[in-house]
């Protein structure tokens, strides 16, 4: 199983940024597609953005043209950087790492808060 660490939370205000990382334990990370969700109190947990193991990338509607996701498998991390941030943004923000078919592995990390304050 591949660990996950996440890091890179923190408080900022409106139109602000952060990046977040998302660290593996495992080079196994570099062949799976790794998302980042969030999860705002009384609110379901939200798929942010994905990046799949060639670089191919994919964003939820509202944060289109404000947040960047990449990996860098050479030091098995996921970023998710952060810009124009809004007070809606704020969640804890948590990185999956999903296996291929030929290797399957679903992990979690523990999870980071963004807090943006109006």
């Amino acid at each position: 199983q591949v660990r996950l660490v996440e890091s890179g939370g923190g408080l900022v205000q409106t139109g602000g940024s952060l990046r977040l990382s998302c660290a593996a334990s495992a080079s196994t990370f570099t062949i799976s597609i790794v998302g980042w969700y969030r999860q705002a109190p009384g609110k379901q947990r939200e798929l942010v953005a994905t990046i799949s193991s060639d670089g191919s990338t994919d964003y939820v509607d509202s944060v289109k043209g404000r947040f960047t996701i990449s990996r860098d498998n050479t030091k098995n991390t996921v970023d998710l950087q952060m810009t124009s941030l809004k007070p809606e943004d704020t969640a804890v923000y948590y990185c999956n790492a999903r296996g291929p078919y030929y290797r399957p592995f679903n992990s979690w990390g523990q999870g980071t808060q963004v807090t943006v304050s109006s």
